[in-house]
C-alpha cells in the first residue's frame, strides 16, 4: 500500500520558501556584501552547510576546521550565517574592539519558547539588558565580592569536613558547596545537606538550558517556522518540552524569592543580595520591577552553581592526575601559612603557585568550551571578508585556550605557564572561559573567589591521587568533558586523604555548625 506524505507538506513548503528567499537575497548582494564570506566548509546547493554543523562536541570540529580554514570560519544553514572564532586575536578584535557590532544575542527559538530568555545573558543588547545587568553588577562587581568572603570561607570549611567524613562522595560535596555558597549569598538560604528542593530546581533548569542550546537537539532551532505548528504535528514534540521548562523556571525563580519575602516579613535578619535589593525597591507597586528582580536573582544562582561545581570537579581531576602540582602547591602553603590555620583571602597575593594552579584549572578543561553565541547588529568587514548583520558568532573557547602559540603543550596541565622564571606570576591573568566584550560573564568575580577558596583550602589539608583497584594498581582517569553547554568531567575515582594528623585535627576543630 502506498503511504501518503501529505502531512509533510506544511514542513516542506515553508522550507522551500526559506531556501528560495535565501537564493534571492544572495543574488541581490551589493556594495561591501560583494566581498567574499570568510572561508569554511563548501556549502551545498540551497541548504548550505546544514548537514555539516556538528551535533556532538562541536568545539572539536570547529577547532579542526580552524586548522584548515583559519581563525574565523563561515558556515551557513538555510540563510542563517554563522561565524566561528578560533583565535584570541580575532575574538579581541571583533568581540571587544567592535563590541558595538558584536554584542547582540541571536534568537534561538527553543530558548524563547521555554522562556529561558528571562536572563539578561540571553537578552538582546538594549535598554532592558542594561537595566538588569546594572542591577546585577551593583552586587557582583569586583569591589562587592569581599562582602561575601565570610560566607564563602564558612561553606568551604563545611566542604572540608564533608570530604573528611566521606571522601568517596566528593562530587556530591562539590555540588553542595557551590550551591550552598551562592544560595547563601543571593537568598540567605541554608541548603539541606542532600536533596535540597531549591538546588534540584536550579540543576534541572540549567540542564534544560543545556538541552535547548545543544546543536541539533531541536529541529525548530534550524527551522524556526516549526514553532508556529501545533504540538501534535509530527516533529513538534518540542512544544511540550518548552511548556515543562516554563513551569520549572517559574518554580526555580519564585520559590526562593518568596522565601526571602517571608523572612523579611517575619523579621528574620539574614543578609542576602535579594534582601538588599528588595529593601531599596518597592516591588509591591510595580509587578514589572518584581519580575526583573526575580529574574536577576534567579540567574545569579542558576548560572553560578553549575559552572562553579564543574570547575571544581576539573580541579579534583587535575590534582589526581598531577601529584607533582599538589606537592608544589602544598609546599608553598606550608611556607606561607604554616600548619596551624587554613588559607584566607588575604593570603592570595602571597601564593603565586596556587594562583597558577587556579588559572590552569580554568584553562586546561574549560567547562564552557563553546561560549554563548553573540550576534552582529550590522554588516561588517574583517580582513577583507564580509560578515552580514544577524550573523550568529560562536567564540570557540576550547580552541583559543588550546592554541599552541599561546599555550605550548596545551593538552598538558602545567601551572608553570603562568609563572615567570623567578616563580612570580606573569601578566597572563585573564580567564578566557568567562567570555569577551560586553557579554563577558557578569558573575565572574564571585565565581573566581569561590573556586579559589575551595582550591587552596583543599590543598592545605588533603592529598590527592588516583584511586587504586583491588590489585593496588592505579585506576586511570580520562581528562574528558561531557558533551553539554556546561561540561563536567566524565565520572572518575579519586583518592582524597588528610595530609597528616595535624591536618585532620584542624578540620575537626572547626565549629560543628550547619553548612
Amino acid at each position: 500500500m502506498a503511504v501518503s506524505h501529505d502531512y509533510l507538506l506544511p514542513v516542506i513548503v515553508p522550507t522551500i520558501l526559506v531556501v528560495l528567499a535565501t537564493v534571492v537575497l544572495r543574488a541581490r548582494r551589493t556594495g561591501i556584501s560583494r566581498l567574499p564570506y570568510p572561508p569554511g566548509p563548501k556549502p551545498r546547493f540551497l541548504i548550505g552547510n546544514l548537514f555539516d554543523i556538528p551535533t556532538s562536541y562541536p568545539w572539536f570540529t570547529y577547532e579542526k576546521w580552524g586548522k584548515l580554514y583559519g581563525d574565523v570560519i563561515h558556515i551557513e544553514a538555510l540563510g542563517q550565517h554563522i561565524l566561528v572564532i578560533n583565535s584570541l586575536n580575532a575574538a579581541t578584535e571583533l568581540l571587544e574592539k567592535r563590541a558595538h557590532i558584536y554584542s547582540d544575542r541571536p534568537t534561538i527559538p527553543m530558548v524563547k519558547l521555554a522562556e529561558w530568555d528571562f536572563t539578561f545573558g540571553m537578552k538582546p543588547h538594549g535598554e532592558r539588558w542594561r537595566q538588569e545587568r546594572r542591577l546585577f553588577h551593583q552586587h557582583f562587581r569586583r569591589d562587592a565580592i569581599p562582602n561575601y568572603h565570610p560566607i564563602q570561607l564558612k561553606k568551604t570549611h563545611g566542604f572540608l569536613r564533608n570530604l573528611l567524613l566521606t571522601p568517596e562522595d566528593f562530587i556530591d560535596h562539590i555540588k553542595t558547596l557551590s550551591a550552598g555558597m551562592i544560595m547563601a549569598v543571593v537568598y540567605g538560604y541554608e541548603i539541606e545537606p542532600a536533596n535540597d528542593p531549591f538546588v534540584q530546581l536550579a540543576e534541572d533548569g540549567v540542564r534544560a538550558f543545556s538541552d535547548l542550546v545543544q546543536p541539533g537537539a531541536f529541529l525548530v532551532n534550524t527551522l524556526p517556522f516549526l514553532q508556529y505548528l501545533p504540538s501534535w504535528f509530527p516533529g513538534c514534540g518540542f512544544h511540550q518540552f518548552a511548556r515543562d521548562t516554563v513551569k520549572l523556571l517559574d518554580r526555580m525563580k519564585t520559590l526562593p524569592f518568596n522565601y526571602v519575602r517571608k523572612s523579611m516579613r517575619d523579621g528574620v535578619d539574614t543578609y542576602s543580595v535579594l534582601g538588599e535589593i528588595l529593601k531599596k525597591n518597592d516591588v509591591d507597586s510595580s509587578p514589572e520591577k518584581e519580575k526583573m528582580i526575580k529574574d536577576v536573582a534567579g540567574i545569579a544562582y542558576a548560572a553560578a552553581h553549575e559552572t562553579t561545581a564543574s570547575t571544581l570537579q576539573v580541579f579534583f581531576l587535575a590534582m589526581a592526575m598531577h601529584p607533582d602540582a599538589v606537592c608544589k602547591a602544598q609546599s608553598e602553603i606550608g611556607a606561607v601559612i604554616g600548619p596551624g590555620r587554613l588559607p584566607v583571602f588575604e593570603d592570595r597575593k602571597d601564593l603565586p603557585y596556587c594562583e597558577a594552579v587556579f588559572r590552569e584549572v580554568f584553562r586546561w578543561l574549560p567547562t564552557v568550551p563553546l561560549a554563548l553565541p553573540h550576534a552582529t547588529k550590522e554588516d561588517d568587514v574583517y580582513e577583507g571578508y564580509y560578515i552580514p548583520a544577524g550573523t550568529m558568532v560562536l567564540p570557540n573557547i576550547w580552541a583559543i585556550v588550546h592554541d599552541e602559540e599561546l599555550y605550548p603543550n596545551s593538552e598538558t596541565f602545567q601551572p608553570e605557564r603562568f609563572l615567570n622564571a623567578d616563580g612570580q606570576l606573569n601578566t597572563n591573568e585573564r580567564i578566557l572561559g568567562f567570555g569577551f566584550g560586553r557579554r563577558i560573564c557578569a558573575g565572574r568575580y564571585e565565581a573566581e573567589a569561590a573556586v579559589w577558596a575551595a582550591i587552596v583550602s583543599s590543598l592545605a589539608v588533603f592529598d590527592f591521587a588516583k584511586a587504586k583497584d583491588e590489585d593496588g594498581q592505579d585506576i586511570e582517569i580520562e581528562a574528558t568533558l561531557s558533551d553539554e553547554a556546561v561540561g563536567h568531567p566524565l565520572p572518575f575515582n579519586c583518592s582524597i586523604t588528610p595530609r597528616s594528623e595535624a591536618a585532620r585535627r584542624l578540620i575537626e576543630s572547626m565549629s560543628d555548625v550547619h553548612f
